[in-house]
Order: C-alpha cells, then sequence, then structure tokens
C-alpha cells in the first residue's frame, strides 16, 4: 500500500462549524442529534451534545460524523429537555478530541456549556493575556477564550457576563450557551456566519441552517439579527442588544458553496442564489458547447442556471461517490488522478467527442480542478469549457473559514489565462464580484467578500502560524 491519501474535495474552502440547540423537548438530545446530521456538510471531524434537564449536564463528544459518533447507548446518556450540539472541522491541521465541542465547564455561578461557529481575529492576544493572569487551557480553540472570559466576568446574570466577554473580542461568532437555566444565542456584531431561530411545537430551536428545521417539520420564525443577544428560559424569551452596531459583513461564500442547498439563507433560497450566479455567468462568459456539467455536488446549482441561460442541454456527466471518507488508501500500482477518481467517475457516453461546459463553484489551490479537466477529456471530450461561479480567489479568510495561506491561492500569483493553462482547458471564466453578489438577492453592501478582493473591513491581528490560521474551533 501507498499510504494515505487526502479526499479530492481537500482542495476546497472549509466552513469550521455547525450549531443547533433545542429548549424543553422531552427527547432534546435525540433532536439535537437530528438537527446535527442536517448540519454534517458544515462539519465532518467531530461531533458533540451537551445536554441537562436543569441539574445535572451531560456531554457526549467523540471524533467522527454525526451517525458514527451518536449511537442510541450513548443518546441515552443524554437524558434533559434542552441540549446544545455542535459538528466540526479542524483549521490548523489538529484534530483532536481535546478540541471538539461543546465545551463544558464549571464555573463560580455554575455550569455552562457553549459551541461556536466562526473565528475570532483577536483570540491569540486575550488567550496569552489570560494564561499570564493564571488561566489554564484545555485546548487550543478560541472558544475556550469566550469560556474564560465568561467564567472572569463580573456580571450579576449569566447574559451580563457573556455581554461583558464578548465585548473583548472581535471578529466571527454564532454561539450557544446552555445554562441549567436558559439557552442562550448569540450573533456577532458583523453577523458573519448565519443563524436562524425556529419553534417545534412549545420548543424553541437554534440552528446554524434552516435545513435542520425542515429535518424536524419545524417552524422558521426569524435569524436571529447581528449584535442580537437571544436568552430562552422556561418565562419565555428576550432579546438584547448590549454591542455597538457594527457594519453587517455576511458571508457571501456561504451562498456560493458552505450553505446546504435547500436552506433559506437571510431571507433568500440557497439554490435560487447559485441558479442566478449560473444564469450570470452565462451571460458574462458564453461558451460554444454541446453539453453543461456541473462537477458533483457544489456546482449543481450554478451549472442549471448556466444551461438555462445558455440553451445548451444540461447534463450529469460526473457522478461522484458519496459514500468516501476523508482519507483513503491508493494501491502500489499507482492510479492516474486516484485521488479525484475516488471521488468522481466521467460518463464517457456522454462526454465522448462532445463540446463541454464544466461548472464549478470555486477554484482554491487549482490541483482538483486541473484533474477533473484531465479526466474529463481522458474520457473523449472533445473541448473542456471551464466556468466558475464566483470570482478568483485571492485572500485567505480570518473569519470562520479554513483556508490555505495566500501563496497557496492559484489565483493570488497567476492570471486567468496563465490559470486556464495550468488547468489545460480551452477556455476559463470567473463570475464577476459583481454578478455573483447580485445574485444573491441581498444587499450587496451586506457581504464580506475579503477573499476575492482583500478588503479586510474587520482588523487581524497578525499571528505566527505557518498556515495563518488563529485556532482550531
Amino acid at each position: 500500500m501507498r499510504g494515505l491519501w487526502p479526499s479530492a474535495e481537500q482542495d476546497k474552502f472549509r466552513d469550521e462549524c455547525g450549531i443547533f440547540g433545542i429548549w424543553k423537548h422531552p427527547e432534546a438530545a435525540n433532536v439535537t442529534y437530528l438537527g446535527l446530521y442536517a448540519l454534517q456538510h458544515r462539519g465532518q471531524e467531530s461531533a458533540g451534545i451537551a445536554a441537562t434537564d436543569g441539574q445535572a449536564f451531560h456531554v457526549e463528544r467523540a471524533m467522527g460524523w454525526v451517525a458514527d459518533v451518536f449511537s442510541p447507548e450513548r443518546l441515552r446518556r443524554l437524558p434533559g429537555d434542552r441540549a446544545i450540539g455542535h459538528v466540526r472541522y479542524s483549521t490548523a491541521g489538529t484534530s483532536t478530541l481535546k478540541n471538539a465541542q461543546p465545551i463544558m465547564a464549571n464555573t463560580a455561578r455554575g455550569p455552562v456549556a457553549i459551541a461556536h461557529n466562526g473565528n475570532l481575529v483577536n483570540a491569540e492576544r486575550l488567550k496569552a493575556e489570560l494564561e499570564r493572569d493564571g488561566a489554564v487551557f484545555q485546548s487550543n480553540s478560541d472558544t475556550e477564550v469566550i469560556l474564560h472570559l465568561l467564567a472572569r466576568s463580573d456580571g450579576a446574570t449569566v447574559e451580563e457576563q457573556l455581554s461583558h466577554a464578548l465585548n473583548r473580542v472581535t471578529g466571527a461568532y454564532s454561539l450557544l450557551l446552555l445554562t441549567p437555566d436558559a439557552m442562550i444565542a448569540v450573533r456577532d456584531p458583523h453577523g458573519f456566519r448565519p443563524l436562524s431561530l425556529g419553534r417545534l411545537g412549545e420548543a424553541w430551536i437554534v440552528a446554524s441552517e434552516t435545513c435542520a428545521l425542515d429535518l424536524l417539520e419545524a417552524e422558521f420564525v426569524r435569524d436571529v439579527e447581528p449584535g442580537e443577544i437571544l436568552v430562552v428560559t422556561d418565562q419565555g424569551m428576550r432579546s438584547l442588544r448590549p454591542f455597538p452596531p457594527g457594519e453587517r459583513l455576511q458571508c457571501v461564500f456561504e451562498y456560493v458553496y458552505f450553505a446546504r442547498p435547500d436552506s433559506v439563507l437571510w431571507g433568500r433560497s440557497v439554490h435560487s442564489a447559485r441558479k442566478r450566479m449560473g444564469h450570470q455567468l452565462a451571460r458574462e462568459h458564453p461558451a460554444q458547447a454541446d453539453i453543461v456539467i456541473p462537477v458533483p455536488d457544489s456546482g449543481m446549482g450554478a451549472a442549471l442556471g448556466f444551461a438555462e441561460e445558455s440553451g445548451i442541454p444540461f447534463e450529469i456527466g460526473l457522478i461522484r461517490n458519496h459514500y468516501v471518507g476523508r482519507t483513503f488508501i491508493e494501491p502500489r500500482q499507482r492510479i492516474r488522478h486516484f485521488g479525484v477518481r475516488v471521488k468522481l467517475n466521467p460518463m464517457q457516453e456522454l462526454l465522448e467527442g462532445r463540446r463541454v461546459v464544466v461548472v464549478d463553484d470555486s477554484i482554491v489551490r487549482g490541483t482538483t480542478s486541473r484533474k477533473i479537466v484531465k479526466m474529463i477529456r481522458g474520457a473523449g471530450a472533445r473541448e473542456v469549457h471551464v466556468r466558475i461561479s464566483s470570482p478568483p480567489i485571492q485572500w485567505p479568510c480570518y473569519y470562520g473559514i479554513d483556508t490555505p495561506t495566500r501563496k497557496e491561492l492559484i489565483a493570488s500569483s497567476h492570471h486567468v489565462e496563465e490559470i486556464r493553462r495550468y488547468l489545460s482547458a480551452d477556455t476559463l471564466g470567473y463570475l464577476s464580484l459583481d454578478g455573483m453578489l447580485k445574485a444573491t438577492g441581498v444587499d450587496p453592501a451586506h457581504f464580506c467578500h475579503a477573499c476575492f478582493t482583500g478588503s479586510y473591513r474587520v482588523g487581524f491581528e497578525p499571528v505566527d502560524t505557518a498556515q495563518l490560521r488563529l485556532f482550531d474551533a
């Protein structure tokens, strides 16, 4: 055996986490398990649930996918009518149980569990200050920074402590906290990461995406607003706004790739937005071709839109194997394009002799795209025209996305024509920034697009790491 080979999908941006919580449901842990199942696309390295009956707290966390982590026996160890859960990707290459969430702590004011989606851009400095004051960290997660700040706050209530703690941090965070008396949801003042509020009978639900509500046949109530703290107790729900207002900076890459297509994000259907991106892409970069195919699954919506706008027939020319884990072993006799071929297989009868438009959501390093083009040519395609439903990615993200260093991003150092030659494509076209933003149906001024433009409208503090990534949450 040749050893472990990375999945082809590692040549993609990664959203690091998904969170889910429910208050006052007799099967809180089971419902949270299902909610995390729907959010599995947001994190596939670890999963965890914290549950309570208002007295005892129980936490179960493990490495792996939700269905593998939570057996019926493990769910039975999570009694109570309130729970929060988390799925996670690592960032700096450390995928270990100590960084799995929710994180649980017994503070002077009682137990608290916390789950976080995002990234604090000043976390390293805050951690160093806390350690100088005697704090001991059990993980290298910026989520634990929030927990230490919370525990040291002088606020009279948990929400006051949380307000004091979060007024010291900068960056992206959508949070869920669970105490014996409350479930608390928070979204940072810029609203980088999504967070939705729902209702299942008398129970309140908070989830990263509405697809989790759909699975449970729960009612979508509204989005948690940027800068809002929602406190859910037995007495009902109340909303607090303790932070200075910030510029709205929702992550546009949620529409491009991260969110599930069946989710509604910030009032707009993700699938419809992706189709509109495909329509605009066809207008900006038409092609003389016989068929349009997507790179599954992320290129599906844009490819449908491109086919509709161009009048070129849509086909499924690449078949995806959905049962591939994060690593696999290549035989000694090496197979050409093995890493991609494990994930994708070309339909030769559709591709042979055809002029093919292949649509994907983005190009990061370019290595996988190059292999896909060669694989399509190997299946007999006469021409291969690559179309990308977002602009060239030239900058890393510091707001809750796992990204390579800038030098690893092919568009940071190569022009479109150079990338085309590297891919061995006949033509290459990227969607314009304006075209992408308008296709979402949301006010373009409300988006963060730093990974495309380098416009970091929330400052970050330099860190001494090889990957320019801050922490692992």
